[in-house]
């Protein structure tokens, strides 16, 4: 089968790779129909190369069809259209009992210290194959995969993978108030997706970005825009806006690729010059990120707000202000998407022909699989309105 695989520091190809097979009893395997790139995957693109080994399948945005399952398998069956969530979860252990999938104990990556295992994402989660490919192998495919229903496009149904969860935890975890405010920091997909979430929610949101096509799409669904490539004091701006407060809750949909934060930056590139066997333990004891968007939270929330945090970091010796925060009364809340706990709050959302959250208005561009290398590039530089890109195995571009 073809699947995009990463061969070092922005050298993504398609590859020739064997077919996935059942290896357990619980697994199943599905015929890819659309994947997407995810903001999440940039970071192996440019910065993660020490935990990559050459030919890693990339991806954990996948939908497809059942070709075969597990015996152990029930409630899928080949021929069955389905969507499988990026992190890989048993359903039935202590964590996920309390609904904290993500923290899955059956496949917690534990000599990396880490939650559960993640579908195309580097050793330090499990290193298991990805969804950008032309077939998945689904472990722990008794629980995992959502079955949906046939008829509308991919388009409706593929974001119930990350995006669609990931921005329903990070507006749950912002705790606004009835009548509150919500600021977004960050206009990517998944800015985007919690802006539109809060602002069916009935919250006031205030979206910032500095791109003029993520401003654009933003204000198509409502929201209030703070165009931060115009503004030289962001925060000052939302207090402003807030009559002077600021924001009741601010998510941080940014993560560690945040501009503005140059000794970061210039830390995070020095780590690319390091042998592998040097860089990756350096990275996993001292990393920094680039924290201008998290500050900037900080600043914007008003005293006793909250702060969801759904952009991923991954430094270990971050300066944080715990002087603000403390004085503040800031409450923090993040991690990975618990996916299938939200699920059931978005189903009839995007199933529902009115589109309430506008899940059609996100993909930019839909490519063949084979374009991926251009597809990484085009995404990681913002080129040509990028803001949500789909692969499409055996289907022609559009855009």
């Amino acid at each position: 089968m073809k699947a995009v695989t990463w061969h070092g520091k922005r050298d993504v190809r398609v590859d020739e790779v064997a077919d996935p097979a059942i290896k357990e009893p619980n697994d199943a395997i599905i015929k890819v129909t659309s994947t997407a790139i995810c903001g999440s995957d940039l970071h192996l693109y440019e910065l993660f190369g020490p935990f990559m080994d050459e030919g890693d399948i990339l991806g954990h945005e996948p939908m497809g069809i059942v070709e075969e399952v597990g015996p152990e398998v029930t409630h899928i069956k080949p021929g069955d259209r389905v969507v499988i969530p990026f992190n890989i979860s048993c359903g039935h252990c202590h964590t996920c009992d309390q609904q904290l999938y993500a923290q899955c104990e059956t496949t917690q990556v534990r000599d990396q210290g880490k939650g559960a295992a993640l579908f195309g994402y580097t050793k330090l989660y499990g290193q298991v194959p990805g969804g950008q490919a032309e077939y998945l192998r689904v472990p722990q495919a008794q629980f995992g995969p959502i079955k949906v229903p046939e008829g509308p496009p991919d388009e409706r149904f593929v974001f119930l993978s990350d995006v669609l969860p990931t921005a329903w935890q990070a507006v749950a975890f912002a705790d606004v108030p009835e009548g509150g405010s919500v600021a977004v920091i960050g206009l990517g997909p998944i800015g985007q997706m919690s802006a539109r979430i809060a602002r069916h929610l009935g919250h006031r949101v205030i979206g910032v970005d500095g791109v003029k096509e993520r401003l654009e799409m933003a204000r198509r669904h409502g929201i209030e825009t703070v165009d931060a490539s115009e503004v030289d004091n962001v925060p000052a701006q939302i207090l402003d806006l807030t009559g002077g407060r600021g924001a009741d809750s601010v998510i941080d949909a940014v993560g560690m690729e945040a501009h503005g934060s140059p000794m970061a930056k210039a830390a995070q590139a020095m780590t690319g010059f390091l042998p592998d066997k040097l860089a990756a333990p350096l990275m996993s004891a001292a990393g920094v990120d680039r924290l201008s968007a998290l500050y900037t939270a900080f600043d914007a929330v008003r005293r006793g707000g909250t702060v969801s945090i759904s952009g991923v970091y991954a430094g270990m010796s971050d300066p944080m202000p715990m002087l603000k925060l403390f004085d503040k009364g800031i409450t923090l809340r993040m991690g990975q998407a618990h996916v299938k706990r939200w699920i059931d709050d978005l189903m009839p959302l995007v199933t529902d022909d009115a589109d309430p959250l506008g899940v059609m208005d996100l993909t930019t561009h839909t490519l063949p699989l084979d374009q991926a290398p251009q597809a990484y590039e085009m995404f990681q530089k913002k080129r040509d309105g990028a803001i949500k890109i789909l692969l499409s195995p055996g289907r022609g571009p559009s855009s």
